[in-house]
């Protein structure tokens, strides 16, 4: 059999009343002589656990996701008594998807489309695909696009710190806190708040830039894990 120890270990630090039952002075061990060696598990894991098979299942969890999603980010504006949204775009799905929810918002405060500030920030990694990608959402959702190249920046701050461009750790976050500190000086400009695009498996794993894209006055992917997204995404493009 194959027993989930850390699911025992978990589920019993949650029960409060264990605490209260008797507890034996000493445990029986007994050795079975088993050495058994562990090959292989009985047990199947779903490549995308959030995902629902059945359609209808799907269509209808989708839907209340990305209605949490705008209707979060809806409320901060109204806390914060904004009325402009600034947003990176990198031509991935994380960042088109945030791009949706924030249409989505809008249209629950009732903005027009030009209350979003969309940046895309070309670099020294940046593929032509990718930014193919961004103008064809910009085209196709009707938003206006900035372009705002930063290989000038990114150099000039890797000189600084006597770098030789190689392309390493740092030369990778250099590009993503240079597109942060374009994003945030942005938003102060135009009295908006930074949207943020990183996903749930990206930060509870760590995998974004400290100081970077870590950052944000409001993320709207937080709570949706990576698998999630592509189908989120897709969804949205049939059903709206």
């Amino acid at each position: 059999f194959d027993i989930d120890w850390k699911k025992l270990e978990h589920d019993r630090s949650r029960n409060t009343t264990f605490t209260q039952a008797h507890r034996p002075t000493t445990y029986p061990i007994v050795d079975t002589n088993t050495r058994t060696k562990l090959t292989d598990t009985g047990r199947q894991y779903d490549a995308h656990p959030f995902v629902p098979d059945d359609e209808t299942e799907f269509d209808a969890r989708a839907q209340e996701i990305l209605s949490i999603q705008s209707t979060g980010l809806a409320r901060r504006m109204r806390a914060a008594k904004v009325q402009r949204l600034v947003l990176g775009l990198s031509g991935g799905l994380d960042s088109t998807l945030a791009c949706l929810v924030c249409l989505d918002a809008f249209e629950r405060l009732e903005l027009p489309m030009s209350a979003l500030t969309a940046l895309s920030m070309p670099g020294p990694g940046t593929s032509d695909h990718t930014k193919k990608s961004v103008h064809l959402l910009a085209k196709s959702t009707g938003f206006d696009l900035t372009e705002v190249p930063i290989d000038d920046a990114v150099k000039q701050h890797l000189d600084d710190v006597g770098h030789d461009g190689a392309a390493d750790i740092t030369f990778e976050n250099s590009q993503a806190r240079e597109r942060t500190q374009i994003l945030f000086d942005t938003a102060n400009k135009v009295d908006a708040i930074v949207v943020g695009t990183g996903d749930l498996s990206e930060l509870a794993l760590g995998w974004c830039t400290f100081n970077a894209d870590h950052m944000s006055n409001y993320n709207v992917n937080v709570g949706v894990p990576k698998t999630m997204i592509a189908y989120l995404v897709r969804w949205y493009a049939r059903h709206r």
